[in-house]
């Protein structure tokens, strides 16, 4: 996990979570990433599923009754991060036209706040959020699945306010750190998130 402040010029520093779902450290995903993070102001996390040490769900049922996770590891550490953060973005390259296996790993950690909601009748995170899609593939498939799968978990965050999603999805012949539609999208994610540089 990577933390960062940068530009921290106002009283209240707006914080960003990124859920990077690649595989590669210096792929299409994270080239976008790496983009928005240099304009980025306030403070932001980065997650990578392929890198950290968070376990998916297995189904013990402890959150049916209890808040929080049974299983202790560095998703403690996220679900306090969810709790404070301002945004939310989801990055992942598409994988059979699906956000990728280990995202959808840490994804499933965040079955407890199902579990609050419909069984135990409680709003597990009060912060809204905002939230935004990053989505990159080579050109078969399509977006839709994936996207509608990264709705679902920025839904579960608490992320109801979603910018339109921003893809790449041709990067078996152009790169999508050359995509200038994708990168006009990042700017426009960045304003929507309140970036004030």
């Amino acid at each position: 996990m990577k933390w960062t402040n940068r530009n921290l010029v106002e009283e209240i520093i707006v914080k960003t979570l990124i859920l990077n779902g690649s595989p590669r450290k210096n792929g299409d995903t994270a080239s976008l990433i790496e983009k928005i993070t240099e304009k980025i102001v306030g403070e932001y996390r980065i997650v990578d599923a392929y890198r950290c040490n968070i376990s998916p769900c297995f189904d013990c049922r402890y959150c049916w009754e209890n808040s929080g996770c049974v299983i202790n590891d560095e998703m403690q550490e996220i679900y306090k991060y969810i709790q404070e953060c301002d945004n939310i973005m989801i990055a992942s390259p598409l994988y059979f036209s699906e956000l990728t296996g280990k995202l959808l790993d840490v994804g499933s950690r965040l079955q407890t706040y199902f579990c609050a909601r419909f069984y135990r009748k409680e709003e597990p995170i009060i912060k809204s959020k905002k939230g935004a899609i990053v989505l990159v593939g080579g050109g078969d498939g399509h977006i839709d699945t994936a996207y509608s799968t990264a709705c679902t978990l920025l839904h579960h965050m608490n992320c109801y306010d979603i910018h339109e999603v921003v893809y790449s999805h041709n990067t078996n012949e152009k790169p999508a750190i050359d995509d200038e539609n994708a990168l006009l999208g990042l700017n426009s994610i960045l304003d929507f998130f309140g970036n004030k540089e």
